[in-house]
């Protein structure tokens, strides 16, 4: 594998979800997904229209890259059975990628990133994690929580940049927990000035298409050659499944 590899990432924790063809950071095409189908119907028919976008051939890819969750349980595993089939097949590496890093990276740097993610019910999966160029870093543990519960474990920190779909929904709670602490709060792009120099909670715009990020933290295991086999892949559930909890 050269220096720059073909990246084929698909991300199917979210509805619609995406599909990026890179080579290396380079973004050659996406394909964001229809939220109201299901990525068994739409997620083949995506990475063909990729392929053919970008004029390669699915044997041309290097590396293949999926979201490993939380998330859409059903996404999830379609997602991954998809690239372990196709690189057990090609005999190609792959990587798994958290959704929540994918969302982290989405938002740009940031010192203490909370992502959070939609989780059904009314409640989010949410966790503390730290962004620097390619890189992201656990800060604390993913959980599957209420969006208060969610927005409170982080009280002690007057700095925090929120971000993903669960923080757009929850935009209320965060910025009335911020009132009542005494925080700066804002809106990304809103905010006078620098948003990177904002000392406060600030809430991050809309992440879409986490394929194309999901690639990116993927290279970045590419180049730390941490990649994995596909028979290593696992789904992040972090919380059990609805037919789980019923047996319970």
């Amino acid at each position: 594998m050269g220096s720059d590899p073909l990246i084929l990432s698909v991300e199917t924790a979210t509805l619609g979800g995406s599909v990026c063809l890179s080579r290396g950071l380079d973004v050659l095409a996406i394909a964001s997904g229809d939220p109201a189908l299901s990525h068994s119907n739409t997620l083949l028919r995506d990475i063909q229209t990729c392929l053919d976008q970008a004029a390669m051939s699915v044997r041309e890819v290097d590396l293949f890259a999926a979201a490993s969750g939380p998330g859409s349980f059903t996404g999830l595993r379609i997602g991954l059975a998809t690239v372990k089939g196709l690189a057990a097949t090609l005999d190609r590496p792959c990587a798994g990628i958290p959704t929540l890093h994918a969302i982290a990276h989405a938002a740009g740097s940031s010192a203490s990133t909370a992502a959070l993610l939609p989780a059904g019910r009314g409640e989010v999966f949410v966790q503390l994690l730290s962004v620097s160029d390619s890189r992201v870093e656990d800060l604390d543990d993913a959980q599957h929580l209420p969006p208060e519960k969610a927005v409170t474990r982080y009280v002690t920190r007057p700095s925090v940049r929120w971000a993903g779909a669960g923080a757009q929904a929850n935009q209320e709670v965060i910025a009335a927990n911020a009132a009542a602490l005494g925080y700066s709060f804002s809106i990304e792009g809103a905010h006078p000035g620098s948003d990177d120099a904002f000392a406060g909670w600030i809430l991050a715009g809309p992440q879409r298409d986490l394929a194309k990020n999901v690639a990116a933290l993927a290279h970045d295991q590419f180049r730390r050659g941490t990649l994995a086999l596909a028979d290593s892949l696992t789904a992040i559930y972090v919380r059990p499944s609805d037919a789980e909890l019923k047996c319970k």
